[in-house]
């Protein structure tokens, strides 16, 4: 991956080089490394980003409504789902989203 990097972060300092018209080709440099490393760091679609694992009763109502509409369920699928998961909240976000697909390939 170090070859892969360095190239991507050249690419970019040229690009960068290429739009500001010349300057610094170090602090080209440098941005284009912060900018391929901050990209690496970010999911790959939103779906990726799974939120803040925490623990949530399934009768907070809150909670519940939340999650249906985030993710396109209805309350009481909502509902099921916490029931069923208990706590885990990436397992819960997984089932909504693999829900979510089945009714939309339904449709």
């Amino acid at each position: 991956m170090g070859d892969e990097r360095h190239e991507k972060i050249q690419k970019r300092a040229y690009q960068i080089w290429e739009r500001e018209g010349g300057g610094d080709p170090e602090h080209h440099w440098h941005r284009a490394e912060a900018e391929i490393d901050r990209e690496a760091a970010l999911p790959l679609t939103a779906d990726d980003a799974l939120p803040q694992t925490r623990e949530i009763a399934s009768t907070d109502v809150l909670e519940v409504e939340e999650l249906a509409m985030r993710t396109g369920i209805s309350g009481d699928e909502a509902q099921a789902l916490l029931d069923r998961l208990g706590t885990d909240r990436a397992a819960i976000e997984q089932a909504a989203r693999g829900l979510k697909a089945r009714k939309g390939a339904k449709s």
